[in-house]
C-alpha cells in the first residue's frame, strides 16, 4: 500500500514539474515575440528589471504581512 502512494506521488510531482517548465517556456517565448521583439538586449534588460522590481514588491509585501 505505501509503495503504491509513494508511486503515485512520484508521478505528481514529474506532472507538476514538466507542467512549471511549460509554463515558462511558454512564457519566456512570448516574451521573445512582444517585448521589443527587434532589439533581443533591450528586451533583456526591461525584462530584468521588471522582475527585479516584482521581486523587490513581493517580498515588500510578505514583510508587512509577517
Amino acid at each position: 500500500m505505501a509503495a503504491k502512494k509513494q508511486s503515485n506521488s512520484f508521478f505528481r510531482i514529474i506532472l507538476i514539474a514538466v507542467s512549471v517548465v511549460l509554463f515558462w517556456r511558454g512564457a519566456w517565448g512570448l516574451m521573445d515575440l512582444y517585448v521589443f521583439p527587434e532589439n533581443e538586449l533591450l528586451s533583456y534588460i526591461v525584462s530584468l528589471v521588471v522582475g527585479i522590481g516584482i521581486l523587490f514588491a513581493t517580498q515588500k509585501l510578505a514583510d508587512e504581512l509577517l
